[in-house]
């Protein structure tokens, strides 16, 4: 095994969606272990009120693996997975759809300085405009890949398939 992924879904969403589900079948296929923590009960009680719950239940699960993990997120999976790397060690963020800020949430996007980031982008998201999300990365200097696609970025799985495969290589 190369090491431990903990993929992390969106809101209104499970451990069962497609784009969690799909990298998570690419990294067992390349030696990985996965984790998929379902975060439905946390985020029952809203978006702003889900955060603190579900990077707890993050860090809980990092601290249960034998080294630092891959964090993998797509919108508030995302928002939670970044927040958490000022917490916890990881070896990797890979996030999609990312939010740079919650509504009626204290805490705005932000990571561990120094960890290999990698953040993905709808042109057209329709839930995160893609201004913030450049934004962002502009101030932190992190790779943002932008793709002509909405929120769920279900269109853009090839690529977002070719971009973690690179990410995974670049770690083993």
């Amino acid at each position: 095994m190369r090491g431990q992924i903990i993929l992390s879904h969106g809101s209104d969403s499970g451990p069962g969606a497609t784009k969690i589900s799909a990298l998570a079948a690419r990294a067992e296929a390349r030696g990985w272990r996965t984790e998929r923590p379902d975060f439905g009960a946390d985020d029952a009680s809203g978006y702003a009120s889900a955060v603190t719950p579900r990077v707890a239940r993050l860090r809980a699960a990092i601290a249960a693996c034998d080294a630092p993990p891959v964090l993998v997120g797509s919108s508030m999976g995302a928002f939670a997975s970044a927040l958490v790397s000022l917490e916890a060690p990881v070896a990797a963020l890979f996030l999609l759809a990312t939010p740079p800020a919650i509504p009626d949430c204290p805490q705005a996007l932000d990571l561990r300085a120094g960890v290999p980031t990698l953040m993905v982008h709808g042109w057209r998201d329709e839930l995160c405009p893609v201004a913030g999300v450049q934004a962002f990365a502009e101030r932190r200097r992190l790779p943002l890949l932008l793709l002509d696609d909405d929120h769920r970025l279900l269109a853009s799985m090839d690529a977002i398939a070719a971009q973690f495969d690179t990410l995974l290589g670049a770690l083993a």
